[in-house]
């Protein structure tokens, strides 16, 4: 099961810490090619990118130092949030492509499983 946590927690988290950097580092004109919904306020998107970059951490370091264990599987289940929140926000807007949303989804619920059996 530590593999398992590794390898899958490991890729959601190196996914959020790049989709949160680009939030946070990114003009609006820049992420808008990859991001339809970032006419949403900028400092709500910058926030966005920095609870993603929060999140990616929570996964690696309280396993990687056996210090705080519980925050590995609550980072998770604030993705697990964070992708219901995002379906809904594209769904809302009209947008269907959600696959990369639910995919995340499920792999973030993985990973909270994972996390428990640390």
């Amino acid at each position: 099961m530590n593999i398992a946590y590794w390898i899958v927690a490991g890729l959601l988290a190196i996914f959020y810490a790049y989709a949160g950097t680009l939030k946070v580092i990114r003009s609006r004109d820049q992420l808008r090619p990859m991001m339809a919904w970032v006419d949403h306020p900028l400092p709500a998107v910058r926030a966005l990118g920095t609870v993603e970059i929060l999140g990616a951490t929570g996964l690696i370091l309280p396993p990687l130092t056996g210090i705080a264990l519980f925050v590995a599987p609550m980072a998770a289940i604030g993705f697990v949030l964070l992708q219901i929140g995002a379906i809904t926000v594209h769904l809302m807007g009209g947008d269907r492509r959600i696959a990369l949303n639910a995919g995340l989804t499920v792999t973030a619920a993985a990973t909270v499983w994972l996390a428990t059996r640390l």
